[in-house]
């Protein structure tokens, strides 16, 4: 990962961990099913209308859209809404990062160097100590543990997120794409949830509970609310989630997922500057043990996977299989061995050759058999070998 990028992916952590104040003060105002839709829904009237589709797989685009856009958001907010801490909020739900590896493991076929794999190991174990010390100071006791599995749920649904995102990029048909074709995506993602969070709110918030926290936005809660969300819309998830996006569509998951170990630092720090939770020594050592684990995990070469075995020298092949079959016994010369070169063969059907168009790997010998086919083929007689091999 470049310097620029590695910034980059610092300012996504200091925007997403700013963010859990602002969600706390949307939820303070608005229930939580209600406060989900109108986030989504403020970017998807103007998306649909002035944006153009990006060219990704559908599938995949629902995938991200489905784990990161309604799957995250729906767990983290009602976990808050129950009473999850916000600092505790960023923390666990960045379990995310080993989430996402592991997937990207099973799905993706990426592979972990072993300081790699000790590191988010380190980082998770941070994690887990700074959890379990939240939990055990919180005013909830053991009821705190129902809010926790509901934040590591809304973990699973944005690693689900990111794989999906790297898979609508990775295979999109080549034709049509777009440098910009990252933004767009994650600005097209905010039209999915809206509808379903709008049904989740009828169900669950009950249904005068978002029409009477809009009557009552001119209070002090109700403009704080607005301005939490207006944040969350335009820096959490166009600014944010856009640039997390391309930093996805560049790098292994493995790479890019443990920055979001470093959100926890920043919501923890955040909380205690503005809501006034005021982080313990054990929640500190643990913060220190999640940076030290996550910079291990960034700052180690990832395992190369196994590379594809070279492909045969043409002058062996022909060695192997006797005498030439064009002129009748020519080989090729010793000195010509060490020559390769990769081209293309012709854009033109040769002899009605189905896989005319296939890109093979060939050695010098096979462009002066073409050359010698070509001068016996009435088709093509007269063409230079460039347009036969390599055209």
């Amino acid at each position: 990962m470049t310097s620029r990028d590695r910034l980059l992916g610092l300012g996504v952590i200091v925007l997403w961990g700013v963010n859990f104040i602002a969600i706390h003060l949307s939820l303070s105002h608005f229930p939580p099913f209600f406060c989900a839709a109108l986030r989504f829904a403020v970017m998807a009237v103007p998306v649909v209308l002035f944006v153009r589709f990006p060219t990704v797989r559908v599938r995949w685009f629902l995938l991200y859209a489905v784990g990161f856009g309604i799957l995250q958001f729906a767990f983290l907010f009602v976990a808050m809404n129950m009473g999850m801490p916000t600092g505790l909020a960023s923390l666990v739900l960045q379990t995310s990062a080993p989430f996402t590896v592991l997937l990207g493991v099973l799905f993706l076929r990426e592979r972990m160097s072993l300081l790699q794999v000790i590191g988010i190991a380190v980082a998770v174990a941070g994690i887990i100590v700074i959890g379990i010390d939240r939990s055990v100071h919180s005013s909830l006791g053991v009821a705190a543990i129902v809010p926790m599995l509901l934040t590591v749920l809304g973990g699973l649904g944005w690693a689900f997120g990111n794989i999906g995102s790297r898979l609508a990029q990775q295979r999109a048909p080549a034709p049509g794409a777009r440098p910009d074709d990252p933004l767009r995506m994650t600005l097209w993602m905010s039209v999915v949830p809206p509808i379903p969070f709008f049904l989740m709110s009828l169900v669950f918030d009950g249904p005068t509970a978002g029409i009477e926290s809009m009557t009552t936005l001119g209070s002090h809660s109700g403009l704080l609310a607005l301005a939490g969300l207006a944040y969350t819309v335009v820096l959490g998830t166009v600014v944010g989630s856009g640039l997390w996006t391309h930093l996805m569509s560049r790098y292994p998951a493995s790479r890019v997922a443990p920055l979001s170990l470093l959100v926890p630092v920043v919501g923890i720090t955040a909380a205690w500057l503005f809501l006034g939770e005021t982080p313990t020594v054990v929640e500190i050592i643990g913060a220190v043990t999640v940076i030290g684990g996550c910079a291990a995990g960034l700052l180690a070469s990832p395992m190369a996977n196994p590379a594809a075995p070279a492909a045969e020298p043409s002058a062996q092949r022909l060695g192997q299989s006797g005498p030439d079959p064009v002129d009748g016994g020519t080989g090729i010369r010793t000195d010509q061995r060490h020559v390769r070169e990769r081209v293309y063969e012709t854009a033109c059907p040769v002899e009605g050759h189905r896989d005319a168009r296939r890109l093979q790997s060939v050695g010098v010998g096979d462009a002066l058999v073409a050359k010698r086919v070509e001068a016996r083929d009435d088709h093509v007689r007269g063409r230079e070998p460039g347009q036969v091999v390599g055209q």
